[in-house]
């Protein structure tokens, strides 16, 4: 039976209601003007600060964008980091956090008195760039994963999970003679599948908008993510043909608009899809142990 509500509840649900229908519309706003301007002519785009709905779409600043490979080679170069990275970071996290999530490991304390020093201490970007320069990674993609293959706090969740599943699943495997490593890929990362979708789409995220590591790791300018590209394209003015490698002339805002569209959709498509799992997946792995 429904619960009658009070003129003051009532009141009290609206003005929620019409809060947070207003920062949600300010939030989406500036989604919907960066693609709505990317399909607007240029001329009108240059006399309107904001557009919502355009009088007419044009394709040319995305004719623009893709008549040269600039954009489309940095899109390949983040598609190939971001898939690479996800399931490595995704490898070696399991592969660390499920040992640990055992009491009878040696040295299990130290280990983690370790791993928690770095989530408050780092050595900085110098002895970075110098470990990443002694080790001869300097333009290659494995410095964009390498440096952050295992994440203090991802790995914290995984062995806080990991440790709250019941120990029967491991005992009765092993009385039907499984391994370790088979239990860890038929048993626990089954029942992980929250937990696993949760930081894959953070791994994910965090890997496609990663621009720094590349700035400073990778000389070459064909090696650059759709990030990279992404800010040199913002950055550039007059110069904006150079940086495409084309003399068409395109205004530098309608490139921009249509740059950044470009760069955002996809991590924007992938979201929603496994958003579900986010609080689930947090919650699972946040119980202290």
């Amino acid at each position: 039976m429904r619960r009658k509500l009070g003129v003051g509840n009532l009141i009290f649900d609206i003005c929620n209601i019409v809060v947070l229908g207003i920062i949600a519309l300010v939030t989406v706003l500036p989604f919907i003007h960066v693609i709505v301007s990317s399909f607007t002519p240029p001329g009108e785009l240059m006399k309107s600060d904001f557009i919502i709905i355009p009088k007419s779409i044009s394709l040319d600043a995305y004719k623009y964008i893709f008549s040269t490979n600039v954009v489309a080679r940095g899109l390949a170069v983040s598609i190939l980091v971001t898939l690479v990275g996800t399931v490595f970071n995704m490898i070696m996290t399991v592969l660390m956090a499920y040992p640990l999530a055992h009491k009878g490991l040696l040295a299990r304390k130290a280990i983690m008195l370790m791993v928690t020093f770095t989530l408050m201490f780092n050595g900085g970007m110098v002895p970075s760039y110098i470990i990443i320069q002694k080790l001869h990674l300097l333009n290659n993609y494995w410095a964009l994963i390498l440096p952050g293959a295992i994440s203090a706090f991802s790995l914290i969740i995984f062995k806080n999970y990991f440790q709250e599943l019941p120990a029967e699943l491991e005992e009765s495997a092993k009385l039907d003679g499984a391994n370790d490593l088979l239990i860890l890929f038929r048993i626990i990362l089954p029942v992980s599948k929250p937990l696993i979708a949760t930081f894959l789409v953070m791994f994910g995220v965090g890997y496609w908008n990663s621009w720094f590591n590349a700035v400073l790791y990778l000389n070459d300018a064909k090696m650059w993510p759709i990030q990279v590209v992404l800010r040199q394209v913002i950055s550039a003015t007059s110069n904006i043909g150079d940086m495409m490698e084309t003399n068409i002339v395109i205004p530098p805002k309608t490139v921009q608009m249509c740059t950044i569209t470009i760069a955002t959709l996809p991590i924007l498509c992938v979201y929603p899809f496994l958003q579900k799992y986010f609080t689930q997946g947090i919650l699972l792995g946040s119980v202290k142990g």
